[in-house]
């Protein structure tokens, strides 16, 4: 034997042959609430899946299911879908933000345009093999009195009647962020968001009522969301709507504990 032969280890000799891996895709569809920046995706993806789970976040801000399409974000959304390799691909899709008026070029109709634009996501997912999942939208944290202002509400019914129609698993987000914030109250949740509330902030959440910032000197007044979910660039600040790390911790927590139940198959392959 030759000394090139006996530095060989005999391990490498004795391989078994190797076992294809059964690999799988996530694909996140949606506005800020979920995206890599002010949402709960980015938790999403780096704490609550396996190594044989890929995630890919193509959620944007300021998106909405009409303008996510028209700009060309869901022609993206499914060459991933159709993408070869994976054992399965599933697409989680939340919107409703943006859906409400007040937001030119985003606006939808929630009586028609919002439900039908849904109605096409779920088919066109299905149309390309993979398994779709809607997701009621995130509750937003303002307050008056002490309780949840549910603005989102309307929204949040549409998607669960298209889950019923059309079968498709429904993760409730909104009803479960509703609770946990509600529980928190006004002061609790404010660490929620991506920044720290001023003073004037504080002072107003306990009494109970929150309040956005000032746009010129003087009292501070209820948040204008249609300003505090811009189309523009994204920016850290603080809001009631966008999250910062310990608020994307807490509803990814959520996301995954409730995609568990909802879809059994993807079980294995979640972090709690």
């Amino acid at each position: 034997m030759s000394a090139a032969q006996a530095a060989v280890d005999p391990a490498v000799m004795d391989r078994p042959a190797p076992t294809p891996i059964r690999a799988s895709k996530i694909v996140l569809v949606g506005d800020s609430t979920t995206a890599v920046q002010g949402g709960w995706g980015p938790a999403f993806c780096a704490r609550h899946v396996t190594s044989f789970l890929t995630c890919t976040n193509l959620a944007r801000g300021g998106r909405s299911t009409y303008n996510y399409r028209a700009e060309g974000s869901w022609a993206l959304a499914e060459a991933e879908m159709r993408m070869p390799g994976y054992a399965q691909t599933w697409v989680l899709i939340q919107f409703g933000h943006n859906d409400q008026p007040g937001k030119p070029g985003r606006s939808t109709d929630l009586q028609r345009e919002f439900p039908d634009n849904l109605r096409r996501y779920v088919r066109e997912v299905r149309a390309a093999g993979a398994q779709p999942v809607l997701l009621t939208p995130l509750t937003r944290r303002q307050f008056a009195d002490g309780v949840l202002i549910d603005d989102l509400a309307p929204w949040a019914e549409a998607v669960r009647t298209v889950a019923r129609e059309l079968e498709v698993p429904l993760v409730d987000l909104h009803a479960r962020s509703r609770a946990v914030v509600q529980a928190l109250g006004p002061v609790a949740s404010m660490p929620l968001a991506q920044a720290a509330a001023t003073p004037a902030q504080v002072s107003a959440a306990l009494g109970g009522t929150t309040v956005g910032a000032a746009p010129v000197a003087g009292a501070p007044v209820a948040q204008n969301n249609a300003a505090t979910e811009p189309m523009g660039q994204a920016k850290v600040a603080f809001d009631y709507t966008h999250l910062g790390p310990d608020g994307a911790a807490l509803f990814a927590t959520l996301v995954t504990e409730e995609l568990a139940r909802q879809v059994p198959s993807l079980r294995t392959l979640l972090i709690p």
